[in-house]
């Protein structure tokens, strides 16, 4: 789509969102456009119709000449795509890099179960409390992580101090459904996060009905860290260059490796996996 933008100056196809429907566009419109290029690729390009019509089908109607892929496809539905260019005369070659391993995680993790993000903003001296710490790029990015995601979880004392309403109004996105970890469910029904159209809200003790679910956000501080610990599959954390506040991430024996690290407005933003 964004190559396609780019090569033609057609930018009527950034408007589209439904991936059959940006197929379909670049099958009426691509003029050759694409011919002779190399494509790179994390996944290998699916040979089957499914919820999206076949990738591989796609970089044969757009007369590719090569194809690097950084790892086969492990759905068995879905894979052969390699085989389907390479019988096509497409040259196909298998790159494998650590960088497309980070990027594959959580469509990996998915085929077995939920992937689970743990997130929290922090200032300079560690200190999460005591008003909004992250810059206005860092939350429209977290409210886009919140329209990707089927299930935002969050501790009961946030709910009740910070009166939340958890959506994604900065990117214009959809609400994920929310769990809220708690004790009791002695609630305000007047927060705003319970009046969200089309949300489902569970109050409950454990995190059971995060397995109904593929994609889990967790937005927390020290408590909910520590009980969340074994679920979680990566944590991006958002360091701020401020100071103040009094509560602060105490939690002992924990080491992260930092997959992603870069700049978020004035922000620096840390993609960690456990160490």
């Amino acid at each position: 789509q964004q190559a396609y933008a780019a090569l033609t100056n057609d930018t009527a196809i950034l408007a589209l969102t439904s991936s059959s429907d940006i197929h379909h566009y670049l099958n009426e419109h691509h003029h050759g456009c694409f011919r002779g290029c190399e494509i790179h690729v994390t996944l290998e390009p699916c040979a089957h119709q499914g919820k999206t019509p076949s990738c591989a089908q796609l970089l044969l109607t757009l007369f590719v000449k090569k194809v690097v892929v950084a790892k086969a496809d492990p759905n068995a539905e879905a894979a052969g795509g390699a085989q389907l260019l390479a019988a096509a005369g497409i040259d196909v070659v298998f790159a494998p890099s650590e960088a497309a391993d980070d990027l594959l995680r959580p469509f990996e993790t998915w085929q077995r179960k939920p992937f689970v993000t743990f997130k929290w903003a922090q200032r300079l001296d560690g200190t999460i409390d005591g008003g909004i710490i992250s810059d206005e790029v860092s939350r429209r990015f977290v409210h886009g992580m919140r329209d990707a995601a089927d299930l935002l979880v969050i501790g009961g004392n946030t709910v009740r101090i910070d009166r939340p309403t958890l959506d994604a109004r900065m990117v214009g996105g959809k609400a994920p459904d929310v769990l809220i970890v708690s004790r009791s469910d002695d609630f305000d029904d007047t927060i705003p996060l319970f009046h969200v159209k089309g949300r489902r809200v569970v109050v409950a003790s454990d995190f059971a009905s995060i397995e109904r679910y593929r994609n889990v956000l967790i937005e927390g501080g020290p408590g909910l860290f520590e009980t969340a610990k074994a679920l979680c599959d990566m944590y991006l954390c958002f360091v701020a260059p401020l100071s103040g506040g009094t509560i602060r991430f105490l939690n002992e024996n924990n080491k992260f490796q930092i997959k992603h690290l870069r700049r978020s407005g004035a922000d620096v933003m840390q993609w960690m996996v456990n160490g």
